[in-house]
């Protein structure tokens, strides 16, 4: 839902925007009949609300409605393993920056994945405008081979002793030692095949780990045989563009305290702050269309005070009366 707002809010009734409510009306009338056995009474409300507005199925009850069934010419199977990929990577994004204690509204300049196929690369490249949106990074950019990512790989003894016995000990030093071409290699295609003590054996990517170490300025995350890298470092722009999402945060929870309808205007008034200060001179616009701002004023106030992470200052909002 929270990725269709713009849609739904659309001044017009384009057919982006009825698309995006018939949609969202399919979902809840089938959501309607699933919850049907278990939550009789949510359910029927649910489905006779939707129902005596469209007219759609001319039914007193859910609980008379046929169960659904589903339709498989609907699946899309190449969108399921786009989104698939869009929530790997969001998710491994938004790990990193907790482990830096970096906030998702601080914009971070780019995300580097060196694709493993050409698959893969087209499954990102599909979703990419999503993923950088859900993350908060500028750039989306692919790396040839493994680029400036570095690789090792480490062993499972637990299991691969099972398997390879008093081999064991010539199979790891052989995989430790692997270049980077070859690590790509047993990525790509999920084995690598190693002489050791004149033996010819098979090593499983599923048995190893591959790790990636960090880069200067950047965290690595490594999932299978998806890897991302996160630029970590932080120019002035980006902090004062972290600021300016940061003072609208506060200034919608103002709005919304103080009731304000989400159409209305707004003076804005900010008790001055380096910080803040400096954020606004760069982003003042952005902030103003962002909170349905007029004006926005570096002066001190009587308003609420307001907490930032490293200080507090007064924001007063006053209601535009045209």
């Amino acid at each position: 839902m929270r990725l269709n707002r713009k849609r739904f809010w659309g001044k017009e009734m384009s057919r982006d925007k009825l698309s995006a409510y018939q949609t969202l009306y399919t979902c809840l009338e089938t959501v309607a009949k699933l919850l049907a056995p278990f939550a009789p009474f949510y359910a029927d409300r649910l489905y006779t609300d939707l129902t005596r507005a469209t007219g759609r199925e001319h039914l007193l009850s859910v609980h008379l409605a046929s169960f659904p069934v589903a339709d498989e010419s609907c699946m899309d199977s190449e969108l399921e393993a786009r989104m698939e990929m869009a929530q790997k990577i969001t998710s491994m994004v938004l790990a990193l920056r907790r482990k830096v204690n970096i906030k998702v509204r601080q914009p971070l300049q780019q995300i580097m994945v060196p694709a493993v196929d050409a698959a893969q690369k087209a499954h990102i490249e599909a979703v990419k405008d999503l993923i950088m949106s859900e993350v908060n990074v500028k750039e989306l950019n692919f790396v040839e081979g493994q680029g400036v990512l570095v690789k090792r790989v480490k062993c499972n003894f637990r299991t691969m002793g099972k398997k390879f016995g008093k081999l064991m000990k010539g199979i790891a030093a052989q995989m430790e030692a692997l270049d980077q071409d070859a690590i790509a290699d047993l990525e790509h295609s999920g084995n690598i095949k190693l002489v050791v003590e004149g033996s010819e054996v098979i090593v499983e990517a599923a048995d190893v780990d591959i790790i990636s170490e960090d880069i200067p300025g950047w965290l690595v995350s490594n999932e299978g045989n998806l890897t991302v890298a996160l630029e970590v470092e932080l120019t002035d722009e980006l902090v004062k563009e972290g600021m300016a999402r940061e003072i609208i945060n506060r200034v919608q929870n103002l709005r919304k305290d103080g009731g304000l309808e989400i159409t209305d205007r707004i003076c804005v008034t900010i008790a001055p702050n380096a910080q803040t200060d400096a954020a606004i001179a760069a982003f003042a616009d952005y902030i103003k269309g962002q909170v349905l701002a007029d004006e926005l004023i570096i002066a001190p106030n009587d308003g609420a005070e307001t907490e930032f992470e490293d200080f507090n200052l007064n924001i007063k909002i006053d209601k535009n009366i045209h």
